[in-house]
């Protein structure tokens, strides 16, 4: 047999110069600080950028909405963008990865048909079925009749899921019947009927859920449509509640690598979840290119697919980006171009990871905005501040803007001192009202940290 030639090698991928980071929340702050630490990355822009994002060493802003696809592709053709990493799930649902590929560029993000794997509760659940995924049984619903007979019908209590994009607050983990009526009734009255810009607003529908029981864990794949490389395992903390009481968030904190997955474990899931769903995806001519979010239950029966999200989740963003390697931007374009065989390995960091969120007062309901944000954090290389929902004034106040307001990262080489960083971090920022949980992590701590 002949020897491999030159030509025969899977093509290098290269660094790119410079990077735009589309999207405003905590998750973007996270990809904009790592990927301008990597090596051969020059500029690194982040539209629309929050209160925080021009305090990222190597990163600037612009004042372009996620929403304004025009002017993103034009600011890319300008400024000669070489990867485009779209943060949030909403433009991705839009279409704003087809729009930008369509201009060449690469994108890292799965066009509209491949978001519609977190955009619709009820398509992802379809390919889950095609897939042999597994995942809990279900009933989709178009009309509250339909939905409340299929309750009585299972006769106790249901995970009930709006059909769309809810930033993280459609689903309800219902105790009670009464609790799975009121949540029925609460999403065909339109609380969490939206839809992506440009598109119409569709009538609300919903899907409900066996529940199931155990740990939950979220575990990403980056892949280039065929390929991919799974980072460690993290686990977040959704209920806005200490001992995980209260209604859901989009994540009050979270702490990795999770020990609820060793590498059989993340093994498994590659081969029961995330290469079934990525084959299920290319058989229907998708070819998806980005990161793949699975939300596991570790049941007793095996892993469970709870969701899948098209982007990477917030807070566990934060929280793993600290531990990624230099490598992170080659990566990305890799998995952005379909040439993932030939990036370098992508360095995982043996530390431990730990972040807690400040949420403002109200959160997850109606909010109180702008307060000033004040303090800062010195300079440490294992301690991190992310921005989420705060906005710069002309005077150059940082103030807030949104319900998570802000994310303290730090890292260690055990969970005790990466939460004591952590939560001493918070102890020196903080704004009027703030919110946050002191039992996070409290799964992998062996001693409470001492608290601001």
């Amino acid at each position: 047999m002949a020897s491999p030639t030159a030509t025969d090698a899977p093509p290098a991928c290269p660094v790119p110069a410079r990077i735009l980071v589309v999207g405003g929340g905590g998750r973007e702050n996270a990809l904009g600080w790592a990927l301008a630490r990597c090596p051969g990355v020059e500029q690194v822009l982040v539209a629309p950028g929050n209160g925080g994002t021009a305090a990222l060493a190597g990163c600037g802003q612009l004042a372009i909405a996620e929403t304004d696809h025009g002017a993103l592709a034009a600011a890319c053709r300008e400024r000669a963008i070489d990867l485009v990493v779209v943060g949030p799930e909403a433009p991705l649902a839009a279409g704003l990865a087809d729009r930008l590929r369509a201009e060449g560029l690469a994108v890292f993000g799965p066009g509209a048909e491949g978001a519609l794997l977190e955009a619709s509760k009820r398509w992802a659940k379809e390919l889950m079925e095609e897939a042999g995924v597994p995942t809990a049984g279900y009933w989709a619903a178009t009309d509250r009749q339909e939905a409340l007979e299929a309750l009585e019908r299972h006769g106790q209590p249901l995970v009930v899921k709006a059909d769309g994009l809810a930033a993280g607050k459609g689903v309800t983990v219902a105790d009670s019947l009464e609790q799975c009526r009121q949540a029925i009734e609460e999403v065909f009255a339109g609380r969490f009927q939206t839809a992506a810009p440009g598109q119409e607003v569709a009538g609300p529908s919903l899907v409900l859920e066996e529940r199931l029981q155990g740990p939950e864990v979220s575990v990403f794949a980056l892949t280039d449509g065929r390929r991919m490389v799974l980072l460690p395992p993290a686990q977040d903390h959704k209920r806005i509640g200490e001992g995980d009481t209260g209604p859901n968030t989009g994540g009050m904190g979270a702490y990795a690598p999770a020990p609820l997955l060793d590498g059989a474990g993340l093994e498994q899931v590659r081969q029961l979840v995330l290469e079934p769903i990525l084959a299920a995806l290319r058989a229907r001519g998708i070819d998806y290119r980005g990161v793949i979010f699975a939300g596991l239950m570790l049941t007793e029966a095996g892993p469970k697919v709870i969701e899948f999200n098209c982007r990477f989740g917030d807070p566990e963003c934060e929280t793993l980006m600290p531990l990624l390697g230099p490598e992170l931007a080659r990566v990305l374009l890799a998995c952005a171009t379909g040439c993932l065989e030939g990036a370098p390995s992508l360095t995982i960091e043996p530390r431990c990871s730990a972040c807690v969120i400040a949420a403002a007062e109200g959160y997850p309901g109606e909010v109180r905005r702008g307060d000033p944000i004040h303090g800062d954090l010195e300079d440490h290389p294992d301690l991190q501040l992310f921005h989420a929902g705060s906005r710069r004034e002309e005077n150059g106040q940082v103030v807030t803007a949104g319900g998570r307001v802000l994310a303290v990262v730090a890292q260690a080489d055990d969970f005790d001192i990466a939460f004591e960083r952590a939560y001493g971090g918070l102890g020196r920022v903080g704004f009027e009202g703030m919110v946050y949980r002191r039992d996070i992590g409290h799964q992998v701590r062996q001693r409470r940290p001492a608290l601001p």
